[in-house]
């Protein structure tokens, strides 16, 4: 008995809405739920990023085509298109922005860190600007906390269904008192070993990690500005680090390895690991789908500069 893994259950989903035959599903525009612009608005939220940050999640999904209704509309049994994976995607969004502005190398963004608190310092007027290792030092505090209550909540999980089973009428109220006296001595023991019990189911969230403006301990970093580590170019903002490394050059073939790209955490730097861990906890899948929807969207983004490298290794070789 285990959680169900990711990929199964999506594989297992695509594969019955083939087999009842269904038809296309309803087209996703930019004001469905499923719309990256939406979810990418959403998970910035929860990961407790400014709320600038949310204009460069919509240029990079505009530029590569991922918010257009083709690509996001499923098609049961269209195998040519590539099925969507919409929250894994638009956390995959957001993971390419903070690499183009922050790089993410375990270098640079610490230095931005550092230019924006002395900034802060002198800062008089508007909001204060982010700081990218105060944030990861608040969100390391909270997501350790929520993970050690998570890896409690497991070892805890009772496998069974809620109501009991019986296979005759007759049995019926023996296994209900049966079930009655297990649930009563759970809650006995419960209390002698002095752990809260709670009083019935909490009420459902699509937020896991929830931060509030009104926090007077400036753990919340939503309305933290950018300014500070953007520069104006040709009437459009644009980021003051003009270099980005790729997750890899060339995909795999998603068919024959089952991912676009193969992670290891020893290869890539801390700071890019840590957003990567941050965004499988909110969604609660391994690292490395996220990370294989990072590389797709990074060969989208730079296609150009990629075949031009790659045409050029060509030539050299010869």
């Amino acid at each position: 008995q285990s959680w169900p893994v990711y990929e199964e259950v999506f594989n297992k989903m695509h594969e019955l809405a083939a087999f009842l035959d269904l038809p296309r599903f309803p087209d996703i525009t930019e004001s469905c739920f499923l719309h990256p612009d939406m979810l990418c608005m959403k998970y910035l939220m929860e990961a407790n990023l400014p709320d600038e940050l949310h204009n460069w999640t919509c240029r990079v999904v505009k530029k590569i085509g991922i918010g257009e209704v083709d690509f996001l509309t499923l098609m049961p049994g269209n195998k040519s298109t590539r099925k969507v994976k919409y929250d894994v995607l638009a956390a995959a969004v957001i993971v390419v922005v903070l690499k183009l502005l922050f790089l993410l190398d375990d270098h640079y963004e610490w230095l931005l860190s550092e230019f924006a608190e002395e900034r802060n310092k002198n800062n008089t007027e508007g909001g204060p600007y982010f700081e990218f290792k105060k944030w990861y030092e608040v969100v390391k505090r909270a997501l350790d906390v929520e993970q050690k209550k998570l890896d409690e909540e497991k070892a805890k999980y009772l496998w069974r269904c809620e109501k009991p089973l019986f296979y005759s009428v007759k049995n019926k109220s023996k296994v209900l008192k049966r079930r009655q006296m297990v649930v009563n001595l759970q809650n006995q023991f419960g209390k002698l070993a002095g752990s809260v019990q709670r009083a019935g189911k909490p009420n459902p969230s699509s937020f896991l990690l929830s931060w509030s403006e009104e926090n007077t301990d400036g753990s919340c970093f939503h309305g933290h500005s950018l300014k500070g580590i953007l520069q104006e170019k040709c009437g459009l903002l644009t980021a003051m680090n003009p270099d980005y490394w790729l997750c890899t050059v060339k995909l795999c073939n998603e068919k024959l390895c089952g991912h676009l790209a193969h992670y290891r955490e020893v290869e890539f730097p801390q700071s890019y690991h840590f957003v990567l861990g941050l965004f499988s906890f909110l969604l609660r899948i391994q690292p490395s789908y996220i990370h294989d929807e990072v590389c797709m969207i990074e060969h989208k983004l730079f296609n150009k500069k990629l075949y031009k490298k790659l045409k050029y290794n060509r030539v050299l070789r010869k």
